[in-house]
């Protein structure tokens, strides 16, 4: 019967305190370790991270490219002459808002392509016929924005 007493005050002790050297933990040598792991994992992460992310704002800045130009010639063919800004194109209800260009953050950096040829025997007046991106960078294929 003593051994029974025994056993009970050995599961009825009181449990180690956080500070008593019974705790075991993680060593600043594995904490530095993981930290070297984590950092590495990043370094390869976001390069990626920043290419995916260009890949996804030139997706953007196409359609928004093919958006303006359908206006565009939707403007002519309606009002049988060219729009002479791109801001006559919200005015006059063929976009509802300028977009913005996903390279320049900015809606004011369009650059419309104004032609020297009429699109129409009855036009009297040059106007915008094509719309590029007005970011000056370089795109994943290597040609700039502004010639798209």
């Amino acid at each position: 019967m003593t051994t029974n007493n025994t056993s009970r005050r050995t599961l009825t002790q009181r449990p180690a305190t956080p500070f008593s050297g019974n705790e075991s933990g993680f060593t600043m040598l594995e904490l530095i370790v993981v930290m070297m792991i984590i950092g590495v994992l990043a370094a390869m992460a976001i390069p990626a991270f920043t290419h995916h992310l260009k890949v996804a704002r030139e997706a953007v800045l196409r359609e928004d490219l093919h958006v303006m130009r359908q206006a565009i010639d939707s403007y002519t063919v309606d009002k049988q002459k060219a729009p002479q800004s791109l801001d006559e194109l919200v005015t006059s209800g063929y976009l509802k808002t300028m977009p913005m260009d996903p390279m320049t953050h900015r809606t004011d950096t369009w650059t419309g392509d104004r032609s020297d040829q009429y699109q129409n025997v009855d036009e009297t007046a040059t106007g915008i016929n094509d719309v590029h991106s007005g970011a000056q960078q370089l795109s994943t294929d290597g040609s700039l924005y502004t010639t798209w």
